[in-house]
């Protein structure tokens, strides 16, 4: 059961909520200027209309640009790590995913509408990172699946379906034990986010 007696009212309101191994205490507590980089962040944020309308184009420009950006002005940043493995002084390269943002060992990846596999690569590179002590903590935000409704009504011609990153896709992967010992927190945008700003 996820202790979410440390998340702020407003954000349950608006975002879904989950855990993995008391990723909230360990986040909340241990890493509290992290935590809080990530309340304002998420405070902040509003879904608008007009860029789900907008067919997908750079990160940089849309909704996954908008929350990366907010954290990067917040001294987070897109962090790729030099993993290798040495076996008997033979080096193997052992390459990681690049995270999204990074800061003081929290990892955090924003997913918004790419294929739900994604979900296992992001899983397993914090499984490895965590394994590695490079993180403590990792995160994902993502869409609540009850959303489809919304953006159905904006979107006739949809990219947002059943086998995107949404809520209900990353759940069972998270419970299932994809990212191991890593402490992980989850957050959904709910249409509690969502404004219409076509008018």
């Amino acid at each position: 059961m996820a202790n979410r007696s440390k998340v702020p009212a407003d954000i349950l309101e608006r975002y879904r909520v989950q855990e993995w191994r008391n990723g909230i205490t360990i986040l909340s507590v241990v890493h509290k200027q992290e935590w809080q980089d990530i309340v304002e962040t998420l405070r902040d944020f509003r879904l608008l209309a007009s860029e789900i309308k907008k067919p997908g184009g750079r990160k940089t420009e849309g909704i996954v640009g908008r929350i990366d950006g907010a954290l990067y002005k917040r001294a987070w940043k897109e962090k790729s790590f030099d993993t290798r493995i040495i076996v008997d002084d033979i080096e193997h390269p052992s390459p990681t995913h690049a995270v999204d943002c990074f800061k003081n060992r929290v990892a955090l990846e924003m997913e918004w509408n790419s294929k739900d596999t994604t979900f296992d690569r992001d899983l397993n590179n914090f499984r490895l990172l965590f394994d590695l002590r490079v993180i403590d903590v990792g995160v994902i935000v993502t869409r609540a699946t009850e959303l489809h409704s919304t953006i159905r009504k904006l979107r006739k011609k949809t990219s947002y379906g059943e086998s995107t990153t949404h809520f209900d896709k990353l759940l069972p992967r998270i419970e299932g034990g994809g990212g191991g010992g890593c402490p992980i927190v989850a957050f959904a945008i709910k249409k509690e986010c969502y404004i219409d700003d076509s008018q």
